[in-house]
């Protein structure tokens, strides 16, 4: 294995690293259906900068390589299609389903497949499940290849999986990490859906991992946009409410969530949000993951981040600990192997919806939601000492983590007791922020003799993209009734604007966008935007959070530069510029230390 040595660095320095925590390759039984043809080896190629030819036949390739990967194929049935298409004996011989299933790829029975595979990906009967030796060498290859491809210092590849719990078609899934290589993590076979598809009995399972091996391992949720009420409901899946020890256990497993990607946005909502100008943003409210069932209003806070991080005051104040304590990050979910970001470089999210001239229309999975709903969505953000597994994993538990819509936006964010208006502009201004207060995912307590807490947030366009239209910080905190409350604050704006007083609004930045030529310009906003910012409607009372959010100008949406490849017409229904944005990790006030 290739060495490093660490950069010299206060004690305090964190540098910026930039990865996906939530990718998909043939290996998974959906993208493998979906005529997915890439492997976990070409993820990690493209990931460090190769190019490699996708599905469609195209070369495609990244301005800039990521930092670290984490190739997280569904645990159910993982890698199992390809091999039986292979005709591997292993499959056949010990597992009837498995004969049965290699018949409908030698015979072209896609159909009967697919119907059988919807049945059972979810089923608990063991009839239904691969032989455990072959599982568990499976998973040995997918430790192997990210052991292999584990470069401290140059690139991070994370072992993981994804746990596909969905409760009559309900999204409850999760990504589950793993810091460690193969002598530990090895040893273990995933539990998935097949499992049990309750929460807490992966929990259950992530704690057996720990507590047998002395290895490290977390969960990430993912959209809850999809959820219909279920991903943060105030009770449990067997119907009991949240209690202390329930809240304990997701605070433990669960320190993140997938605040945006391909499947939408799951910041908030308008109707959560009415006086958020920028809540309506790469919607997906139909219905759950699969449409079998349609949204309704009552399930809508039960499934947005930011209701969540309301409703988690709600519960620390009721039973004494809060569930929903947890860091923001952004990944893809794509299915193609290829994490593609950027609106003029997207790829989708299954084989079918790469790059062709009716991709706008077509819909996902064949039967799901139109392709143009895709958002081109997003990439994890890590503040860490070092690119290593034990660095970023420990970013991670401690929430000094942010998510981005897709472009490279740079974001710090402080907050703390002392700050002046000119530490911000300090070329160490990093190393205040360290110093007199905490990054974000971090707590503040009561500080006697303090009027307010003040915040110091710094961010920076991504090189190759647009200008920064604004930032803002987002308070939700909690009153002495009990009800939650929130407030979006704009704390720098770009071209001089300032805040109307009378309305509390800031005058839009304008658009340079060029439709027909799918072009815009950085004639406006700003390339950095700076803050030093103290909450004037401070109660040491309230136990409140406190997070960042940060604007892009608007640009091109991805669904414009394929009608401009392809020189097709868009329907009026499709969305066709965007503003990109990234949401920090929140800060807490606790009124009690």
């Amino acid at each position: 294995m290739e060495t490093y040595s660490p950069p010299a660095r206060h004690r305090n320095m964190t540098n910026l690293y930039w990865g996906d925590t939530h990718l998909h390759t043939a290996a998974s039984a959906d993208a493998y259906t979906m005529e997915g043809v890439l492997s976990r080896e070409e993820a990690y190629r493209f990931a460090r900068g190769e190019v490699v030819t996708a599905a469609n036949g195209m070369k495609v390739k990244l301005r800039r390589p990521l930092d670290f990967l984490a190739v997280t194929d569904h645990a159910e049935y993982l890698d199992v299609f390809p091999k039986l298409a292979k005709g591997d004996s292993d499959l056949t011989e010990h597992w009837e389903l498995g004969k049965r299933w290699a018949g409908y790829f030698r015979d072209n029975k896609r159909k009967e497949l697919g119907l059988e595979f919807a049945s059972a990906v979810q089923s608990t009967d063991v009839a239904n499940i691969p032989p455990e030796k072959l599982r568990r060498s499976i998973w040995q290859e997918v430790v192997e290849s990210a052991d292999r491809h584990n470069v401290p210092g140059v690139f991070t590849a994370f072992s993981g999986y994804e746990w596909t719990s969905m409760i009559t078609g309900d999204n409850l899934h999760r990504v589950v990490l793993f810091k460690d290589t193969m002598d530990k993590t090895g040893r273990i076979v995933p539990f998935s859906a097949q499992d049990s598809t309750d929460p807490e009995m992966l929990w259950r399972a992530l704690e057996g991992y720990e507590a047998a091996g002395s290895g490290e391992v977390l969960a990430i949720p993912h959209n809850g946009n999809v959820s219909n009420g279920r991903m943060f409901a105030p009770h449990t899946i067997s119907g009991k409410p949240l209690d202390r020890a329930y809240a304990q256990a997701r605070m433990r497993w669960e320190p993140l969530t997938e605040v945006t990607q391909i499947k939408g946005d799951g910041e908030t909502h308008p109707k959560l949000s009415p006086q958020d100008e920028f809540a309506d943003f790469e919607r997906w409210d139909e219905g759950n993951i699969i449409l079998s069932a349609k949204k309704t209003p009552d399930m809508l806070p039960f499934e947005y981040a930011r209701s969540a991080l309301r409703e988690g005051l709600r519960h620390q104040r009721n039973i004494g600990a809060n569930p929903f304590r947890f860091g923001m990050i952004g990944s893809t979910d794509a299915h193609t192997s290829l994490v593609t970001t950027e609106e003029d470089n997207f790829f989708g999210k299954f084989a079918n919806s790469e790059p062709r001239a009716n991709r706008i229309t077509s819909k996902m999975a064949h039967v799901l939601q139109e392709d143009w709903q895709l958002g081109a969505s997003g990439l994890a953000a890590v503040w860490a000492p070092e690119n290593t597994r034990e660095a970023l994993f420990e970013a991670f538990k401690r929430r000094e983590v942010y998510g981005t819509t897709g472009p490279r936006i740079q974001v710090r964010f402080f907050g703390g007791w002392n700050f002046a208006a000119k530490d911000v502009q300090r070329p160490d201004f990093a190393v205040a922020g360290y110093e007199k207060g905490v990054p974000m995912g971090g707590d503040l307590g009561r500080q006697p003799g303090k009027t307010a807490p003040t915040f110091m947030v710094a961010a920076a366009r991504d090189p190759d993209g647009a200008n920064l239209d604004r930032v803002q910080i987002i308070k939700g905190w909690i009153d002495a009734k009990g009800a939650t409350h929130e407030r979006v604050y704009d704390v720098a704006l770009s071209g001089g604007r300032k805040v109307d007083k009378r309305t509390g609004k800031a005058p839009a930045v304008g658009s340079t966008v060029d439709l027909p030529n799918a072009t815009y310009s950085n004639t406006i906003g700003s390339p950095e935007l700076t803050a030093v910012w103290t909450d004037p409607q401070f109660d040491a009372a309230q136990d409140a959070f406190y997070y960042a959010r940060v604007i892009e100008i608007p640009k091109p949406r991805w669904t414009v530069y394929d009608a401009h490849y392809f020189k097709k017409e868009l329907p009026p229904r499709v969305a066709k510029v965007v503003q990109d944005r990234a949401y920090t990790s929140p800060i807490w006030y606790s009124a009690i230390n």
